[in-house]
């Protein structure tokens, strides 16, 4: 994934399902704190909705500097 530890705290998107994993918001279903980045979660972490795996999403939004 290039570029990913630039965009670690972007949103990403499932391309199976459409969920959104927000770093913002972390995942309940993993227990997954708010302010963890994509690239910070485990590698057996999968889409909360449909089992994916995280080479399965795609970034969608940078997070921004503000």
């Amino acid at each position: 994934m290039s570029g990913a530890v630039a965009s670690s705290m972007g949103r990403f998107e499932c391309r199976i399902c459409w969920h959104v994993y927000d770093p913002a918001a972390g995942d309940e279903v993993w227990q997954i704190a708010p302010g963890t980045g994509f690239t910070d979660l485990p590698d057996s972490w999968h889409c909360p909705n449909c089992d994916a795996q995280k080479s399965q999403f795609l970034l969608i939004e940078e997070a921004s500097d503000a």
